[in-house]
């Protein structure tokens, strides 16, 4: 986006997910058949290949691997309907069905599609962003599973969304750079904001939601140098500035132990959000125990999320 400077910690840290203008490796480079633009549906008024109501494992080949994945469509799911489409991603070593559990975006009126990452240099599933990720392009494999699903669902192509957990999330923020076109926001959680995600030049200002525990050990709020790693409040203020946004967040309490930031003026309709909760861990926020943890957060993350995404659309 020409005419924006950079914050002074993108140009010397060139730190996570790629707000930065340095050059980068060919992993994290443009791939070719990614496809940064809203792509026609043409999937309405078919039978859809999975039964609605349930989730049912699926598998695409792209970048010439087989990929898998996970689909629940609602239960009313009407094929003459445009639906929005939400891809949840899940965190380092976890699965999609561990996500569906966790995000629970199978529970609301959306195409939930839950990705399976790949084994990485470490043994465990990941994506790519991470330093422990696998060489395939994710990014490549994002784009084709959409066109995918569009040739054969109801989907709206205005309303497509990306959100994930904690590695999942940080690969949301690389969709965020690198596949802006195509999706109308973005909602990482716990996000680890790796450099190895690469520089960001986004091809539109884009919507942000963030959610992140001010206890983090995992992925600290306040980062991890030895890792790449920035702290939250930086990786904002990069997605304020691409954004365009007012440098100073408005800041409220909506409940006790949640501090919301919400970046104001910002280009084009986007806007940067962040949620801190304060005293949680690396935990998708919760009010009552999930996969991530018995202890309830004072907050739901999903309704929040779920509430961000239906107010933006392409």
């Amino acid at each position: 986006m020409p005419g924006k400077s950079l914050p002074r910690w993108v140009l010397v840290a060139a730190l996570a997910v790629g707000l930065s203008s340095v050059s980068v490796t060919t992993a994290s480079a443009t791939t070719a058949g990614v496809v940064d633009q809203p792509v026609r549906t043409t999937g309405c008024r078919q039978a859809p290949p999975v039964t609605p109501g349930t989730t049912t494992g699926l598998e695409l080949v792209s970048g010439g691997i087989t990929r898998e994945f996970t689909v629940h469509l609602p239960e009313r799911y009407n094929p003459a309907k445009k639906y929005p489409l939400v891809l949840s991603f899940h965190g380092h070593k976890r699965t999609s069905q561990y996500q569906e559990e966790l995000s629970g975006f199978s529970e609301v009126d959306t195409i939930a599609v839950y990705p399976q990452g790949l084994i990485g240099t470490d043994g465990e599933s990941a994506w790519t962003g991470a330093p422990y990720s696998a060489a395939a392009d994710d990014v490549l494999f994002t784009s084709d599973l959409l066109t995918s699903l569009q040739r054969q669902l109801c989907v709206d192509p205005d309303r497509i969304f990306a959100t994930g957990k904690s590695n999942g999330g940080g690969f949301v923020g690389v969709l965020a750079c690198r596949m802006a076109g195509r999706f109308a926001a973005f909602a990482p959680v716990s996000g680890a904001f790796y450099p190895e995600g690469g520089a960001c030049h986004p091809s539109r200002d884009v919507p942000i939601l963030d959610f992140h525990g001010t206890a983090d050990t995992t992925i600290p709020y306040t980062g991890n140098p030895a890792k790449g790693l920035p702290s939250i409040p930086d990786w904002l203020a990069g997605w304020s500035t691409l954004d365009g946004c007012k440098s100073r967040p408005v800041t409220y309490t909506p409940q006790k132990g949640v501090t919301v930031q919400k970046w104001l003026g910002c280009d084009h309709g986007s806007t940067v959000r962040h949620y801190r909760v304060e005293g949680a861990g690396h935990v998708w926020p919760s009010t009552k125990p999930n996969n991530d943890t018995a202890t309830p957060s004072v907050i739901d993350a999903t309704p929040v999320i779920w509430d961000f995404f239906r107010h933006h659309r392409l």
